[in-house]
């Protein structure tokens, strides 16, 4: 009997590998060799290039923006726009994208999954700077927006619900974490009067998980309605 070929995917996979798949020898080490040291060299450049590019770049364009913008409510649009094209730019989501478009067979476009978790981060990153702007505390915008998901999820579309919870894992990816962070962290260390950069700077990135979340299932409510009238 021809033994089937199941490839690893998983870091226990080596655990598998011993109890049930036993593939040839020739290809583990290819897999070895080839995947894991590469993507093992891949994470440290890009954790090098995190550390000497992204972090100090965001500070440093944070800092620079507070005395640049005569007034501080000119951050709020800057965090916008910013927000939308590092979530545009974000490989996670093109990829969650596609794989939705892929498994709804184009009744939900990968499109339209992109640019609704680009407008949603837009606008947290927004609020998040008026929150460093205005002073507003972070509990009275978390608490709020939860309790909404969990009004959102008795009305929205069930093939929503489980996107949209991945969406706000996708949405935190590489970009915005950062990026979008070292800003926040920039821009509270410059403005006058804030407290230290450790209590206001943080929080972003909680404003930025639950942002996609609302947004995914205000788009099953949508799909919901429409998918209601046609019926």
């Amino acid at each position: 009997m021809r033994r089937r070929f199941y490839p690893p995917c998983s870091s226990s996979s080596g655990v598998f590998q011993v109890l049930f798949l036993k593939l040839p020898r020739v290809y583990v080490i290819n897999l070895v060799r080839g995947g894991i040291l590469i993507a093992a060299l891949g994470m440290a450049l890009f954790l090098q290039g995190v550390n000497v590019a992204f972090l100090p770049a965001g500070r440093a364009i944070g800092g620079e923006a507070v005395t640049a913008f005569g007034h501080l409510w000119l951050l709020i649009p800057f965090g916008f726009l910013l927000g939308f094209l590092a979530t545009y730019a974000e490989p996670a989501v093109r990829v969650l994208g596609y794989q939705v478009e892929e498994s709804s067979s184009g009744y939900i476009k990968e499109s339209l999954i992109v640019y609704t978790l680009s407008v949603a981060v837009a606008i947290s990153v927004a609020l998040g700077m008026a929150r460093l702007v205005y002073g507003i505390p972070l509990l009275s915008i978390i608490i709020p927006g939860y309790l909404l998901v969990i009004v959102l999820l008795l009305f929205t579309d069930q093939d929503f619900v489980g996107i949209a919870f991945d969406s706000g894992g996708v949405a935190t990816g590489p970009m915005a974490v950062t990026f979008l962070l070292s800003l926040a962290v920039g821009v509270a260390a410059g403005i006058e009067g804030r407290n230290p950069p450790v209590v206001d700077g943080f929080g972003l990135i909680a404003l930025i998980a639950l942002a996609p979340i609302l947004s995914v299932l205000a788009l099953g409510i949508l799909y919901r309605r429409t998918r209601g009238e046609e019926t």
